[in-house]
């Protein structure tokens, strides 16, 4: 196909799926106009997020943002979920276990270079307001360790990119299909610089002003007490000398087995290839997107969030104060009556009835007087109550903290039940964002195996709890199988997990069959307990348990260690019998049957020498 005629066959397609998109991105831009506390405005017929004014030129108009602080507590409750991430081995083969555990090093080890918790952040956030997020995970050969200069110019070793999108940069080819797997083709569009695309595209480009969203003050009007309120709203705002990059991904066919990825940046083909990354199970290639919903849509591409659902009980909740504050004036201020021609009336509008004014009236007419006010109905007070526990129900969270007096004839056990059942109605929404977590860390592992076909070094945490440098390449991954260790954070606090190990120690639970704490099970014990290293006893005994690890790395490998006398025995030796009784032994023991007797050997020298220590201090 002709390279002009692929272009404006793109730029149809793209037009044509913002046409389609079009009723969802008002709708984002509303939600988004809300948190912000710009909440008079509505979907016009037109299908734009416009303004409407106040009816009377007296009406209360003022914004009570409930939607910011009820999103602000589902967002702190959602940063929990950070599960650890492990790799299921291929097979039981040694060989596979061991990739397997150097496959979660390296999944640790780039969620702490990239701060993968801050990027789980935002897109947690995006999809919280709009109800959509986007995960787009891709390998950048530009980053990575600097390996050589090819014309003056920076050659490295590549690495894994991983950015959000929002969802007004993707445009499915139907809005109706659910998962994004089921798109035949998915765009993705962003307005970049036009030194931007020349730096990633060697090209030039004409720069336009082009149509994005942003940030600007806005007086809303003069509000009931005579000042302006100024709120943030969303506005379509213009950059200038920009271009507008379309990246189109068609997913594998009869025609394109591997794919096709079409890139146009302004109205210049810069790429028509097959898809660039085996990022798929089996071997495929896909997209390079995770979607993350806050709410699903059945049958529908796009998702919604919990601003959506929130919105209408913030314009009630909204028009029940200010009708309230209203009644108030009218109670504080008066509403006067007065005979017509009686009095000056624009002096009286004008100033009013301040303390101490000299009323002045015409001689034989009605004196002014106040027309009876009742007090502020009860039907407003009830309403607002119903509408901050409609918030409670429909946004899923509860503060309990700002309603503790409620609470106080509840035993602890009660409160707790309490608490773990309105953390539970977050639990659709923590599953879809484990399935992304889990997902993106298959992704990061499959272009690792794709492309670091040179060795590279990372700093990992070792298995004896110290900092250490491994060497990997494409070759020692042999499972993307990403599972997770531990199940979501969000019922667990510190203070529970405290209360829970007290519990166990006072059931005797954690203690040997002598009735007494061990001090590998103390150590344990404290780090759970939040304290970490808390004493210098503490701190020896952890070396020691260190110690051993480091040992049993070299005991499995057939290496004679020796023992030394400064070693606590008695730790080392529930080392070595906790490492012995472990499937990575019983697989080690199956290959090569001399380890078990090195281990042994190692373990009675630990008697041994403790025996002898034993008998040295009964005879002193």
């Amino acid at each position: 196909m002709d390279n002009e005629l692929l272009v404006s066959e793109v730029l149809n397609d793209f037009k044509r799926r913002q046409n389609e998109r079009k009723p969802y991105e008002a709708n984002w831009q509303l939600c988004m106009n809300f948190l912000m506390g710009n909440q008079y405005c509505e979907v016009g017929y037109g299908g734009e997020v416009e303004e409407y004014e106040k009816q009377f030129f007296w009406q209360e108009r003022e914004v009570y943002n409930h939607i910011a602080p009820t999103l602000d507590i589902r967002l702190a409750k959602l940063q929990k979920v950070r599960p650890t991430m492990s790799v299921m081995p291929s097979s039981t083969d040694d060989s596979d276990i061991k990739t397997a555990k150097l496959s979660k090093k390296i999944l640790n080890s780039i969620y702490s270079r990239y701060d993968i918790s801050n990027v789980i952040n935002e897109a947690t956030k995006w999809s919280e307001v709009t109800g959509t997020s986007f995960y787009k995970v891709i390998w950048d050969d530009s980053k990575g360790e600097k390996i050589a200069t090819d014309n003056g110019e920076c050659v490295n070793l590549g690495d894994v990119d991983i950015t959000v999108c929002s969802p007004f940069e993707i445009y499915p080819d139907n809005t109706c299909t659910q998962k994004i797997d089921d798109c035949q083709s998915i765009i993705h569009a962003k307005a970049y610089h036009v030194d931007e695309i020349k730096k990633m595209y060697g090209i030039d480009v004409k720069g336009e002003d082009v149509n994005v969203f942003s940030l600007d003050n806005t007086s809303l009007g003069v509000g009931g007490l005579g000042y302006n309120s100024l709120s943030s709203k969303v506005v379509s705002g213009v950059k200038s000398n920009h271009a507008l990059v379309i990246e189109k991904y068609i997913k594998p066919t009869v025609e394109y087995p591997n794919g096709r990825l079409i890139i146009i940046a302004g109205e210049t083909l810069v790429y028509d290839g097959e898809l660039p990354f085996i990022n798929k199970a089996n071997g495929e290639r896909g997209f390079p997107f995770i979607k993350q919903e806050s709410i699903e849509q059945t049958g529908c591409f796009w998702g919604t969030g919990i601003v959506d659902r929130l919105i209408p009980v913030q314009r009630a909740y909204n028009a029940v104060k200010n009708r309230k504050h209203e009644f108030l004036n009218r109670i504080s201020m008066g509403v006067l009556a007065v005979e017509d021609g009686s009095v000056d009336i624009d002096n009286l509008e004008e100033e009013g009835l301040s303390p101490g004014k000299i009323l002045v009236y015409r001689q034989g007419s009605t004196a002014p007087r106040f027309m009876t006010a009742n007090s502020v109905p009860t039907d407003f007070e009830r309403e607002e109550e119903a509408l901050l526990s409609e918030f409670m129900v429909i946004s899923g969270v509860s503060d309990i903290l700002n309603n503790s007096s409620a609470y106080t004839s509840l035993s602890g056990v009660a409160l707790q039940l309490l608490i773990e059942q309105d953390e539970s109605r977050l639990s659709p929404t923590i599953d879809r964002i484990k399935a992304c977590i889990r997902e993106l860390g298959g992704q990061i592992l499959r272009l690792y195996k794709q492309f670091a076909t040179l060795p590279r070094l990372f700093k990992v945490m070792g298995d004896n709890g110290e900092i250490e440098v491994v060497s990997f390449m494409a070759s020692d991954i042999s499972s993307e199988d990403v599972v997770f260790e531990t199940d979501t954070e969000i019922t667990e606090s510190l203070a529970q997990r405290r209360s829970m190990v007290f519990d166990l120690l006072e059931a005797g639970l954690l203690s040997d069959e002598n009735g007494k704490l061990s001090n590998r099970m103390r150590l344990k014990a404290l780090d759970l307990l939040g304290f970490g290293i808390w004493e210098n006893a503490q701190d020896i005994n952890e070396l020691h348990t260190k110690k051993a690890s480091s040992e049993n790395l070299d005991l499995a490998k057939g290496k004679e260690v020796k023992v030394c006398e400064i070693d606590n025995h008695d730790l080392h030796v529930s080392e070595h019998i906790t490492f012995m009784l472990s499937n990575e032994y019983k697989n080690l023991v199956e290959k090569n049957p001399k380890i078990e007797q090195v281990f042994l050997k190692h373990i009675r020298e630990h008697k041994k020498m403790k025996s002898i220590e034993n008998s040295l201090s009964e005879g002193v």
